[in-house]
């Protein structure tokens, strides 16, 4: 058994008698469990060029819908090859078009940006957060009542 200091900024300091070796290895695995219950941002990308057909548009938009239902980011990019590189602003009207089909879903983080190295051009776009139905404490002890009634 070891003594521990818990809280030295209280007046006077606490301590507690305890196996310190047991204490590290509790502390260790709830910081483990809080990592792994730890959500990650996933960032999906869908890439296109500008001379994209009317159906190819159609796909990338219902796969990006795709995405942002399982939760992720997607980071939207056309790609200019060649001379295309001259007119960045068929690329940024692309973009613009896509992201006002995805109104009901996303929200656009990041506008439209030119990589001028790269060629391209892209958005990043965020699901819209669903908003959560809040409860009272009166409904709630409501439904607990229900729930005794039946039992």
């Amino acid at each position: 058994m070891d003594l521990v200091e818990v809280a030295p900024a209280a007046r006077p300091p606490v301590c507690r008698l305890l196996n310190y070796g047991k204490f590290l290895y509790e502390r260790t695995k709830k910081e483990r469990l809080a990592r792994k219950a730890q959500k990650t941002i996933e960032i999906k990308e869908i890439r296109m060029q500008p001379k994209i057909g009317a159906h190819d548009l159609e796909f990338k938009t219902r796969r990006v819908r795709e995405f942002l239902g399982d939760g992720a980011k997607v980071r939207i990019r056309v790609r200019f090859r060649g001379r295309e590189r001259s007119y960045p602003d068929i690329g940024r009207t692309l973009l613009e078009r896509l992201v006002a089909n995805l109104t009901d879903v996303a929200i656009v983080e990041q506008m439209p940006t030119i990589e001028e190295g790269a060629g391209s051009i892209y958005v990043l776009v965020a699901p819209k957060a669903i908003p959560h139905k809040e409860t009272s404490l009166e409904e709630d002890a409501a439904t607990a009542d229900d729930l005794t009634a039946t039992l």
